[in-house]
């Protein structure tokens, strides 16, 4: 059967350097092609040069077996190729039914027959999210789910699919897979890159494997098992560093000084009387779905959006009453907060990775009123690169041209340049790659044991078990259930939080 897609000795180079390099892929008609790899093998460059984002430096792309050449993402889409980007390119000011139809308009539209048209799409889907909310109020995960209807909608033939699950709930993910085999009946080829390795061995035909801009290996998705497709991600097996053995060798972490205290926090219908406490030397996980009120909590403390003025709680840190309208405060006593949403709040995407360091280092009080040099600027910049092992060109090239996990290190390094005393992590390894899971969760618990309060946000419950001491669930805007390292169980955690 004739490739509906193919790539023939790719390669494409960036400032002289090859990010890919004479590598070959191939797409069958309604066919699920898993694309996996560690943050920086290529995966999203590759699939970007099918979707016409980039063009390649070498190398052929046949399209049902004739040479294209894609200017941009709309000729690409033309041709029937859509691409569901790990972060999202929706217009927030527009609403979510706009977004969904925006490059498909009639000539004349009426906006309640748009809502109304988008409500029921979305509905087959089995979306939920409201079609005339702006997309700047929706949270990731219903993001997420509009950029997969936009690209359904489009009834394109070839669909990319670049970390689609990332910030979905359980339930979203069996309807997204649910999706993906109605698509493939009906003859949709889907490119599928994830970095949750199980998801990928369900849902696909074939999985290629790519690393350090390579092709490594291309097989049915029977043929492969977790530990093959890590040790061939990376060069070595790296279970026993993730989320099984680790938890089973360590002990919990005693409680040191309260760092910090909250008691019936409240802000409009998202968190409603929520009680915590975190302490220094530990990892205090928090759990819930989407929805729950774990990420808005967060906010609060961290002074990112302001809790109810009348009867919103109190927040004490080390003993002083705080209550933080914007971040800059927060961050001078102690606390940062590192987002779930890295390219709209977490760094300047045209700015190089030492200038986003430095420039969180002169907000901090160690940079406060000192004269800008480049020299220390560079010297930072090496020092928490090479600490999170961050891989680019170099330091001088734009955040936004690193791949999902190294945009994460960057930043993580620009929140803990300002020497906290308290870190709340949103999602850290969302769209992170095995290799650098293992890496951040080592930064991570360095962090608790050189004293640090730390908590940890998170929907993947291996995750929550494996990093944290004391586990709190969260469910309908408060903390609902607190559990020990040694009592806590997958099913215990998500009885409490969808009960």
């Amino acid at each position: 059967m004739q490739p509906v897609l193919e790539l023939k000795s790719v390669t494409k180079e960036f400032h002289g350097v090859a990010a890919l390099s004479e590598v070959n892929f191939t797409l069958a008609p309604g066919e699920v092609h898993s694309l996996l790899g560690e943050n920086g093998a290529g995966k999203s460059t590759l699939t970007k040069i099918m979707a016409g984002v980039y063009e390649a430096t070498k190398g052929q792309v046949l399209l049902n077996g004739k040479p294209v050449s894609f200017a941009n993402p709309a000729e690409a889409l033309r041709n029937g190729i859509a691409m569901v980007f790990q972060e999202t390119s929706l217009v927030p000011s527009l609403s979510v039914a706009q977004n969904i139809y925006l490059g498909n308009e009639k000539f004349l539209n009426r906006l309640r027959g748009i809502y109304i048209a988008a409500q029921q799409f979305l509905q087959s889907l089995n979306f939920h999210v409201d079609p005339t909310m702006l997309v700047s109020q929706l949270g990731a995960a219903q993001k997420q789910m509009v950029e997969i209807a936009r690209a359904v909608h489009h009834k394109a033939k070839v669909i990319i699919f670049d970390e689609p699950t990332a910030t979905l709930t359980p339930e979203e993910k069996y309807h997204f897979f649910a999706l993906i085999k109605r698509l493939k009946l009906d003859g949709v080829s889907i490119i599928f890159i994830s970095h949750a390795l199980e998801e990928a061995l369900e849902v696909s035909d074939r999985i290629t494997i790519l690393r350090d801009g390579r092709h490594i290996a291309t097989d049915a998705a029977a043929n492969f098992d977790r530990n093959k497709i890590i040790a061939a991600m990376v060069g070595r097996t790296l279970s026993a560093e993730l989320y099984g053995s680790a938890r089973a060798t360590r002990t919990a972490r005693p409680y040191g000084r309260k760092v910090l205290s909250v008691q019936n926090l409240s802000m409009g219908r998202m968190v409603r009387n929520t009680s915590l406490s975190i302490y220094s030397g530990q990892i205090t996980g928090i759990f819930g779905l989407i929805g729950s009120g774990r990420t808005e909590t967060a906010k609060i403390i961290a002074g990112v959006v302001k809790r109810d003025f009348f009867h919103g709680g109190e927040t004490r840190l080390e003993g002083k009453s705080i209550r933080y309208r914007t971040p800059r405060p927060a961050v001078k006593d102690g606390i940062v907060y590192v987002t779930e949403d890295r390219k709209i709040e977490g760094f300047f995407e045209t700015k190089s990775i030492a200038e986003n360091i430095y420039l969180n280092y002169l907000a901090s009080d160690q940079g406060a009123g000192m004269i800008v040099s480049r020299t220390e600027m560079v010297d930072l910049a090496k020092r928490w690169t090479d600490k999170l092992a961050v891989r680019a060109i170099d330091n001088a090239a734009s955040v936004i041209e690193l791949s999902g996990g190294n945009q994460q290190k960057v930043v993580i390094a620009r929140s803990l340049v300002q020497q906290p005393k308290l870190v709340i992590f949103d999602e850290p390894t969302r769209g992170v790659d095995v290799g650098a899971i293992a890496e951040l969760h080592r930064v991570i618990n360095d962090l608790a044991d050189s004293g640090l309060a730390v908590a940890v946000i998170s929907s993947y419950l291996p995750e929550i078990l494996n990093l944290s001491d004391r586990i709190l669930v969260s469910r309908q805007g408060r903390i609902v259930e607190e559990f020990s390292m040694d009592e806590a169980t997958e099913e215990k955690i998500m009885y409490a939080a969808v009960h």
